[in-house]
């Protein structure tokens, strides 16, 4: 599914992505991502999306998105909002789905594939358009968690599906 000369780029869901890789029972190594995925082919980019908390500027978020600043990765983030529902409890709410599509349609014209760490469906329009556009694109989110964390929407629209579970080997953090 990968030729050795096209350039690819890599687009990451961060808070989607955290959510497999725990659902999944193991922690991601970002250098073992980003060194796997360079064996594939020309990678012009490595992008990673997150929202953060403004009172939280302390967490453990805050380590991995410096790490990762240094380590050949754009880092794109923004803070989430945070309110209180109409029965009192604290609801967050933020997603980076807009700053995804941006960053993939910007990249359309330099990149051959695209691999999307996401299992978002509402950026399933993403991928058609980026398609359209005569990038191919590989979904990598988990069918092998319960619930499945990959939209079947945005799973059928991708060119390419890998179960994230299949790369653990690969990009499992050492303990």
């Amino acid at each position: 599914m990968f030729y050795p000369n096209e350039r690819i780029a890599l687009i990451i869901d961060g808070v989607n992505l955290h959510g497999v890789g725990r659902a999944l029972g193991f922690e991601i190594d970002y250098n073992k991502l980003r060194k796997h995925f360079a064996t594939k082919g020309r990678l012009l980019r490595a992008s990673y999306f997150t929202t953060t908390l403004e009172n939280e500027e302390f967490s453990s978020l805050r380590g991995l998105i410096d790490w990762l600043h240094y380590n050949g990765f754009k880092v794109h983030e923004k803070q989430a909002g945070e309110f209180t529902d109409n029965t009192g409890n604290r609801k967050i709410k933020g997603t980076m789905n807009v700053e995804m599509a941006v960053e993939a349609f910007e990249q359309s014209s330099h990149i051959d594939h695209l691999i999307l760490f996401s299992g978002d469906g509402e950026l399933r329009a993403m991928v058609e358009a980026v398609q359209r556009k005569g990038v191919r694109v590989t979904v990598v989110s988990s069918l092998k968690t319960a619930p499945p964390m990959v939209s079947d929407d945005l799973r059928r629209q991708a060119d390419n599906f890998v179960d994230f579970a299949d790369l653990r080997e690969v990009v499992e953090r050492s303990r």
